[in-house]
């Protein structure tokens, strides 16, 4: 359930009241007068499912963005009845988590880099363990499935932002496993002869269809997480080879094997295409069908 927060002139209240209360999807619709600057506070429960055309009729009524808050609930208890499920579909608000995570803010940027940092040791020691963890620590998935978000809905602009968001983080785990490898060479702590571990390790520089198939259903299992906050993104990370690619293609460089880093180089972009794709369809389709149900 989403609650509306609207500061609105009194003249303007009784008109807009009306208006949401014949949206299918509103409900309780209450105003509060503001007794320091004579407004009326207008609050109302929303529907997932509504929110797109309450802010279609906010805007026609003539309020910006910073007349009103439109944010999600979370009740104790809920009525049964007439209710709708917690993951319900909701445009606006997928939107908003996009613009928010389409940035490289500092968080982000440095748990990229603590991602690089784990990442890089795993596939110099050959450690399964620590390449997942990598995987885990990473956002990620945060700006890729903005960009999802933005190519579902024509925003080339939000779109551009998230996906450099996301081209910055792989470049930094890149960056980052490459100077824990040359520095581990340096110091000696790393035979300079040493070369990258086969098995599961030597995987993340080789494609096959494998690789197309783990990444498209990761793309839908990463959308459906993330319009949800859903813990299971935490998997989903863990299922696509984004961090580790990036990762083995520093150290290889490091170790002076172009050839390893460069079949790394193409699982990433496979991998990132893939997500990319499948995520973006995913989408469509709920704004398709969403309304329907």
């Amino acid at each position: 359930m989403l609650r509306l927060r609207v500061d609105a002139a009194a003249e303007a209240s009784e008109e807009l009241i009306s208006g949401l209360g014949r949206i299918e999807g509103v409900r309780r619709v209450t105003a509060q007068e503001e007794r320091c600057n004579g407004h009326l506070v207008v609050s109302a429960d929303v529907f997932p499912g509504a929110a797109d055309a309450v802010l279609s009729a906010l805007h026609a009524a003539g309020l910006g963005g910073d007349d009103y808050v439109l944010v999600r609930e979370d009740p104790v208890t809920r009525r049964l009845q007439g209710d709708v499920p917690a993951d319900a579909f909701s445009w606006v608000e997928i939107l908003g988590e996009a613009r928010a995570n389409a940035r490289p803010v500092a968080r982000y940027v440095t748990l990229m880099m603590v991602a690089g940092w784990i990442a890089g040791l795993g596939v110099v020691t050959g450690n399964s363990i620590l390449i997942i963890g990598a995987m885990a620590v990473s956002p990620d998935l945060l700006p890729l499935c903005a960009t999802c978000v933005g190519v579902a809905g024509r925003r080339p602009v939000l779109a551009g932002r998230a996906l450099l968001t996301l081209i910055v983080g792989m470049a930094l785990v890149m960056l980052v496993a490459l100077a824990v490898a040359a520095g581990l060479t340096a110091t000696g702590l790393l035979d300079s002869e040493a070369t990258l571990h086969q098995g599961a390790i030597g995987a993340l520089a080789h494609a096959d269809y494998s690789t197309v198939m783990i990444a498209l259903a990761a793309g839908v299992a990463a959308i459906l997480s993330f319009e949800t906050r859903a813990a299971s993104a935490v998997g989903v990370a863990i299922s696509v080879t984004t961090v580790p690619a990036s990762a083995y293609f520093g150290v290889a460089l490091a170790l002076g094997e172009p050839g390893a880093a460069w079949g790394a180089l193409l699982v990433l972009a496979i991998n990132l295409f893939n997500l990319v794709a499948s995520g973006t369809v995913t989408l469509l389709l709920q704004r398709r069908f969403a309304p329907r149900r």
